[in-house]
């Protein structure tokens, strides 16, 4: 069992930066394993995917985000980040934290942080 806790969300105006955080706690070796990453869901929309990193860091992001979110991860710490710069309106959503381990078709997801984009 893994489970995922995220911090850092809130209230930012357009143009600023948030970092968003999400200990892992559970199985430290499975959790090392996983490939980890960062999907966002805002009022009416689908989830979608914003960044993933695997277990070496080799990290994959939505088009849309290149350039601006960077997501990175401590296997020491057990905790994957995602700094968000020159945040819009538009990036307003709940973000979750996932770990996936897809070979046995293992995910967990984190219950949330909201981030609030002003213009």
């Amino acid at each position: 069992q893994v489970h995922l806790v995220e911090s850092g969300g809130g209230l930012v105006q357009a143009g600023g930066s948030l970092r968003l955080s999400c200990a892992a706690s559970g199985n430290s070796f499975v959790i090392n394993v996983m490939t980890m990453g960062w999907y966002r869901q805002a009022p009416g929309k689908q989830r979608e995917l914003v960044a993933t990193i695997s277990r070496d860091g080799a990290a994959n992001y939505a088009d849309s985000l290149k350039g601006r979110f960077t997501i990175s991860r401590d296997n020491a710490q057990n905790t994957v980040a995602l700094q968000m710069n020159s945040l819009k309106p538009e990036d307003t959503a709940v973000y979750y934290c996932n770990a996936v381990l897809a070979s046995i078709q293992l995910t967990y997801w984190g219950q949330g942080a909201q981030v609030t984009v002003s213009s």
